[in-house]
Formats: structure tokens, C-alpha cells, sequence
């Protein structure tokens, strides 16, 4: 397809720096001064593509945007009309929905219902638990673009839990789960703030995927959260995952083949001590948990699924074969 101008602000960095590999021109808005929400641009810690460019916030209006993608309800409410112009609001709209509904697993209703908007789910799991109003829907599963050479090594008899924040939102992303199986089996954690609990603090994202890559599996030890991006990620470079039943993971995790997957929390350490005692079969899960990833969150497939939904609103022709996204066009009409 024609190659689009599209305005994104900067929310989630891991899966901006996926969305990037997309080949458009993107622009992401910045204030200058004390940092706000979602105006970071390109970040210190991600290497993204030159055509990924940073534009003041005040600026915005003189873009010839093809396309506006929305990720929480400050840039849909807020943010579109601050810094866009009244033509530039009516612009196709993409309302990207990274998480589970809350505070109601099945009774939230989502902020945007806006028959003239895409919304698109990152999972199956959250378009079905959300009450998507009359908003059109579509899902497009993660990838994750990290570099290619890297490799699960596993050589470490450890664990390694990837989280920001987590103390933060300590009973969704499982903060009581991690401290009491640290008691049991060894753990490390990497995110932002860990350090304030013993981790290893914020890693460079250019730099994390081949420092984690000697643990022995990655714990997830997330309650209700959307897939994790971690998740993927250490199945992209090989390594097992051992994590709870919940969301959308039992549909990604399979206990003896790409890990271990229960809410029964002694399974989980029993599987934690079964790879660590057996490091061949951490491998061999690695190494199936690597092909699945390939199939189902490989990078190509991404890429294709987003363009065919810019297509999709723009009115333009995705260069793609999948045909998912044309099941949608009713929807919308």
C-alpha cells in the first residue's frame, strides 16, 4: 500500500518499537520540559527507524497526516483536541487497546464507542471480555522486533521475571505471587523500579533481550493482565515461560512443551524446579515455544495484519494476503 502518515503518541515503548517496523512515515508528538504522558517521542532506551521522527505537539497541525492512532482515553478526549486541528480530527482513526477491561472483567464498557473508529484488540481474550459498544473490532496479536541473532542460552539456574511498575499494581501484575516463589526458587526481575525490591532495575530494551538470555525461563506471574509483550519476547529468542492460567496465555503456553501453565501455584514450581534441575529440557521447550512464536507472533504476520487494517479505514489496498481484516468491512460498512 501507499506509504501513509500516521501520528501515534509514544505509550508502550516495547510494542512502539514493533509497530515502527511498519514502513510509514510516523510521527510522535513531544513537549518540551517536565515529560507528560505519551509526549516521551522516540525514547532513550529503543532504536527506531529514522523514518519514526519526533514533531512539537504545537506543531501537529501542520502535518498532512493520512492517519491518527488513539491508545488511551487522555489522547482520544484530551490530546485530540489540544494539539490536532478540527480537519485533522476527522481524520480514519485507529483506537489501539492494549489491556484487559477494568475494574469488571465483563461488564466495562469500553470509552470509545464511535461507529467511525477502529478499535483493535491485541488479544482474542480482551475483545471478548470488553463491551466494545457499537465500535468496530478487530485483533491484531503482537510481535515482537528484537534482534534476529540473539539466542536462549539458559545456562544461568535461575529464573527471570520481566515487569515495571509492579508494585504499583501489585495484585493484578502478581507482586505477592513473585515475593512468596522467590522464597522457594531462585528469581531475578528486571523492569522499572525492581531495584526498589532487589531487581535489576530498567534494562535498555536494545540491550535486555540478550542480557535475559542466559536464565533459565521467564516467570510471568501476571493475574489479569493483557498477553505480556515479555512473554513473546522470550519465546522469540527460545526460552520457556512458565506463567498463570489466566487471559489469554493458556492459549499460548503449553505445560511439557513451551513451559508451564496452571493457577495452581505448587505445579508452577514444581515446574520451575523440573527446568531448572534439566537444563536439555528447558532447551527442548525453548526451542518449540521459538517455533510458535515464529508462527503465530512472527514479525511478517504483524505487519501485514496492520497495514491491511490501515487499508481498511484509509480506503487504500493492503500489499497482503491475509484476509482477515476484510471479514470486518460489513461491520463498518
Amino acid at each position: 500500500m501507499r506509504r501513509l502518515n500516521i501520528l501515534i503518541w509514544h505509550i508502550h515503548g516495547s510494542y512502539l518499537n514493533t509497530l515502527a517496523r511498519i514502513e510509514h512515515n510516523w510521527f510522535l508528538p513531544v513537549k518540551p520540559g517536565k515529560q507528560e504522558a505519551g509526549y516521551g517521542g522516540r525514547g532513550p532506551t529503543f532504536d527506531l527507524p529514522d523514518y519514526v521522527r519526533e514533531v512539537p505537539a504545537d506543531k501537529v497541525r501542520q502535518l498532512d497526516l493520512d492517519l491518527v492512532i488513539y491508545q488511551t482515553p487522555k489522547n482520544y478526549f484530551e490530546d485530540r483536541l489540544e494539539i490536532l486541528s478540527a480537519r485533522q480530527q476527522r481524520l480514519p482513526a485507529i483506537y489501539l487497546e492494549h489491556n484487559t477491561p477494568k475494574p469488571n472483567a465483563v461488564e466495562t464498557r469500553h470509552p470509545i464507542d464511535d461507529p467511525g473508529v477502529l478499535l483493535v484488540h491485541v488479544t482474542q481474550y480482551n475483545r471478548l471480555m470488553w463491551d466494545n459498544n457499537h465500535t468496530p473490532t478487530m485483533v491484531i496479536e503482537h510481535s515482537a522486533a528484537i534482534d534476529p541473532r540473539i539466542r536462549y542460552r539458559g545456562d544461568r539456574a535461575c529464573g527471570i521475571t520481566i515487569t515495571n511498575c509492579m508494585q504499583r499494581r501489585a495484585r493484578i501484575t502478581g507482586y505477592d505471587i513473585l515475593r512468596d516463589v522467590q522464597q522457594i526458587v531462585p528469581i531475578e526481575v528486571a523492569g522499572m523500579e525492581t531495584e526498589q525490591f532487589g531487581g535489576l532495575g530498567d534494562i535498555p530494551y536494545r540491550d535486555l533481550h540478550a542480557q535475559i538470555a542466559g536464565y533459565r525461563f521467564l516467570f510471568s506471574p501476571m493475574r489479569y493482565t493483557s498477553l505480556p509483550l515479555a512473554v513473546i519476547e522470550a519465546m522469540t529468542i527460545g526460552m520457556p515461560v512458565v506463567a498463570l492460567a489466566t487471559t489469554e496465555l493458556p492459549s499460548v503456553i503449553t505445560s511439557g512443551e513451551t513451559g508451564y501453565v496452571s493457577n495452581d501455584l505448587d505445579e508452577l514450581i514444581a515446574g520451575m524446579r523440573h527446568l531448572l534441575a534439566h537444563p536439555a529440557e528447558a532447551r527442548r521447550m525453548g526451542a518449540n515455544a521459538r517455533a510458535l512464536a515464529q508462527q503465530r507472533f512472527g514479525l511478517d504476520r504483524f505487519i501485514e495484519d496492520w497495514n491491511a487494517a490501515f487499508a481498511l479505514v484509509t480506503g487504500g489496498r493492503a500489499d497482503t494476503t491475509h484476509q482477515r481484516p476484510q471479514a470486518y468491512q460489513a461491520a463498518i460498512g
